[in-house]
């Protein structure tokens, strides 16, 4: 199934129902989406990063800033960090609905197999969108079935529309990638390493 970014971004009638749900019913439809995240949970600094799968600066961060920020940074336990899905279209929704579909184990290496690959699974006007995901995914042990269902499944979609509008709302989000340093610092942009360590070395009050 080929679907174009061009004319299917999320617009506001998108996220109506999603509100509105939010005011009055459960949250995702009782889908948990659980934490995605790569670090120690007592790290000095938690950095949760507002991403499309669709984004070429969220996938420039990922190749250019991430291995350097995940070596010196996340694993010598000087912060975690947390993605958090901002999909800004119905590609990037059902690429993030089929991550969120992995184990938590898989997650990290898909969603990087994803940014690395754009050109070929969202930027290729000829291609089949899905298909090239399912590609993809099968690298990470999913088959297309799996795919299918987990860009059928309402409840998931629902789930992380939600989460965006929660990081509208709480962190006025409204570009990607964002971080958010801390509580409440949300720094929008695809950040250098140096500009990065020095948010998380400000955010640890060190």
């Amino acid at each position: 199934m080929s679907l174009s970014r061009r004319t299917l971004m999320l617009a506001p009638a998108v996220l109506l129902p999603v509100a509105a749900a939010a005011q009055g019913t459960p949250q995702g439809g009782g889908v948990d989406l659980g934490e995605r995240s790569a670090g120690p949970a007592n790290a000095p600094v938690t950095v949760q990063e507002f991403f499309s799968l669709t984004c070429t600066h969220c996938a420039a961060f990922h190749r250019e800033t991430w291995p350097r920020v995940k070596q010196e940074l996340v694993e010598k336990g000087r912060m975690r960090m947390v993605w958090r899905d901002f999909p800004l279209d119905q590609l990037a929704l059902a690429a993030a609905q089929v991550a969120r579909s992995l184990p938590p184990e898989r997650y990290e290496g898909f969603i990087g197999a994803l940014l690395s690959s754009q050109e070929r699974w969202a930027f290729n006007r000829n291609a089949d969108n899905i298909a090239e995901i399912a590609k993809i995914a099968a690298l990470a042990g999913m088959n297309r079935q799996q795919v299918d269902a987990a860009i059928n499944n309402e409840a998931l979609r629902r789930a992380i529309l939600e989460e965006r509008l929660k990081a509208e709302q709480q962190y006025k989000v409204s570009s990607t990638p964002s971080f958010a340093f801390g509580a409440s610092k949300v720094v929008p942009g695809e950040l250098s390493f140096d500009r990065f360590s020095q948010l998380v070395q400000e955010a640890s009050g060190a």
